[in-house]
C-alpha cells in the first residue's frame, strides 16, 4: 500500500509539471499574438485599443506580459481582424503602405 502511494504521487507531480509547462507556453504565445495581431493592423497601441474597444491599460498589461487575455478574447479578436479585413497588406517590419486589405 505504501509503494503505491509514492507511484501516485510521483504520478500526480509529473502531471503538474506537465500542466505548468503547458500554461507557461500558452502565456507567452499570449503576448506575443496580442503584438502580432496589433502590428499586423499597422495601428498603435491607442487606435487599437479605440478600435476594438479594449481599455488601453488592459492592452499594454497584455502586451508587457504581466496580464494575459483569455483565449476567447484572442480568437475574437483574430476573427474580427481577418474579416472585417483591417490587415494592411504587405506589413513589414520596418513599415509599409497604410492601405487595408480587401478580398
Amino acid at each position: 500500500m505504501y509503494t503505491l502511494r509514492i507511484r501516485y504521487g510521483y504520478a500526480i507531480m509529473i502531471t503538474q509539471r506537465v500542466f505548468f509547462a503547458f500554461v507557461e507556453k500558452r502565456r507567452m504565445d499570449c503576448k506575443n499574438r496580442i503584438i502580432k495581431l496589433r502590428e499586423s493592423t499597422g495601428l498603435n497601441r491607442k487606435d487599437f485599443c479605440k478600435l476594438v474597444h479594449i481599455p488601453y491599460r488592459t492592452m499594454t498589461e497584455w502586451e508587457l506580459d504581466n496580464r494575459h487575455a483569455p483565449d476567447y478574447v484572442l480568437w475574437l479578436l483574430e476573427y474580427y481582424i481577418r474579416n472585417e479585413g483591417l490587415m494592411v497588406k504587405g506589413r513589414n517590419e520596418g513599415g509599409g503602405d497604410s492601405e487595408k486589405e480587401t478580398t
